[in-house]
């Protein structure tokens, strides 16, 4: 929060609100979410909205999930109701690629190659494929 302004008061937090509408159809009028969303048209856009002591307002935009990322770019309806035994599609490395990019702003991460592990992880309880493989099967080890 910035410092307040001489002669001026702080504003303070009153509430936020998180919200999943569609990418350029959102109602009132007055946001300019449809604007800045007018790009990703058919997505589920996620936004955070933080409203001030003074009425006005804040909002920040997240990534689509990556679950309905995967989805788009194997082209399937839904993920697997068993990943380990049936597959739903497959995707590419770039693609992969491409998908954690996006996502890197909104993970817990800081390398493109450790979010795509992270979207990888989603891709395989999906039930969805990478070519090649970025995941190593876990291997059981034997005690003796």
């Amino acid at each position: 929060m910035a410092p307040p302004k001489p002669g001026g008061k702080a504003k303070k937090v009153v509430g936020l609100i998180k919200l999943a509408l569609e990418a350029g159809k959102a109602t009132p009028a007055p946001l300019d979410y449809n604007a800045r969303t007018a790009d990703k048209a058919g997505y589920i856009i996620p936004v955070e909205i933080t409203v001030l002591d003074d009425k006005s307002f804040t909002f920040i935009l997240k990534t689509p999930p990556a679950s309905v990322l995967l989805l788009k770019a194997a082209g399937v309806e839904k993920g697997s109701k068993d990943p380990k035994q049936d597959k739903v599609g497959t995707i590419t490395i770039d693609q992969l690629r491409t998908i954690a990019a996006e996502k890197l702003p909104d993970l817990n991460c800081t390398t493109i190659e450790s979010a795509m592990r992270i979207i990888a992880g989603t891709a395989a309880n999906m039930g969805i494929d990478i070519d090649p493989p970025v995941l190593e099967p876990k291997k059981k080890a034997v005690l003796l």
